[in-house]
């Protein structure tokens, strides 16, 4: 399976520091046993207010990362009935579970009475099998194909959940202040119920993953406007961030994209656009420099002219 992957981070434009954190790793034989191809993705954002949210999130990263260690599932783990046991989704869900328990027991050693703290996580083994997909809290994972989400992860938070319920409506929820209470996280309770997806991949799709930074700001039909684009993988990241801010970016933003077996005339368009992105932004740099060396000159010949 080829695999265009990558992804970017940003404080926003209201937080004063990121607590964030997120890792792209590749397969890597024999340094990583568990995938001979395609990607290991993790987002944790850490719960703000609660204290050192960017410890937590960084060290959810790392737990998960060390499941790259153990060697791949047997061929009868992607057969088993139930989802939470199949392909990747038990290595994928332990890890959560670990990373639970770490950051829960630091809480209960170090807490001093602050609030605890904790994070979400998201995380997705991308190979040949599909997209085998954990989720706790409010970071959320999008499957995109023809320009249509066909399938995303249900987020952890209190609005949502009122929409699930038909209390509240997606409209309702849109604007409600209590869009980043989260009803689940890891850290703050002894143990944690992780969500399992499985969706398989076809050429062409596209894997989003984000913290709530972008979801609270960029609604799904930019989304999908933005990715619709013929670019990189890392352009598409840095072009969701980039709409995140210019929306306000009232929180840190973290995405990920992974597009799926990409067609060799789409990876020409789309490193052809970053090139040409760059160049055109190199130019323009070059142009204000000039422009400003020309200014300044004219002007310091104007003023020694007056000065005579």
């Amino acid at each position: 399976m080829e695999l265009d992957i990558s992804g970017h981070t940003d404080i926003g434009k209201k937080k004063d520091r990121n607590e964030d954190s997120f890792g792209v790793f590749r397969a890597d034989p024999p340094r990583t046993a568990l995938l001979a191809e395609g990607a290991l993705a993790v987002v944790a954002d850490g719960l703000g207010g609660h204290g050192n949210g960017d410890i937590a999130s960084k060290l959810a990263v790392s737990i998960v990362r060390d499941i790259l260690r153990n060697p791949p599932p047997d061929e009868a783990a992607f057969r088993t009935e139930t989802l939470a046991d199949r392909g990747f989704l038990p290595l994928l869900r332990g890890a959560a579970e670990r990373a639970n328990e770490s950051i829960f027991h630091t809480n209960m050693e170090h807490a001093g009475g602050r609030r605890p703290m904790g994070t979400t996580l998201l995380a997705g083994v991308l190979a040949k099998g599909g997209a085998w997909i954990i989720n706790v809290g409010d970071s959320r994972a999008y499957h995109i194909r023809d320009g249509v989400v066909l399938a995303k992860t249900d987020d952890h938070s209190w609005v949502d959940e009122q929409v699930r319920q038909g209390l509240m409506t997606a409209e309702e929820a849109e604007t409600d202040k209590r869009k980043n209470l989260v009803t689940r996280s890891i850290g703050t309770h002894p143990t944690v119920e992780v969500d399992c997806y499985h969706w398989p991949l076809a050429a062409g799709d596209i894997l989003i993953l984000c913290s709530d930074g972008l979801v609270n700001m960029v609604n799904e039909r930019e989304i999908l406007r933005i990715v619709s684009q013929p670019l990189t993988a890392r352009e598409l990241a840095m072009q969701l961030v980039e709409a995140a801010n210019a929306a306000g970016g009232r929180d840190n933003i973290t995405v990920i994209v992974a597009r799926i077996d990409p067609s060799a005339w789409l990876q020409i368009q789309a490193y052809a656009r970053a090139w040409l992105n760059r160049t055109t932004k190199l130019y323009n740099l070059v142009a204000v420099g000039a422009a400003a060396a020309i200014a300044g000159a004219a002007a310091g010949w104007i003023l020694r002219g007056l000065l005579r």
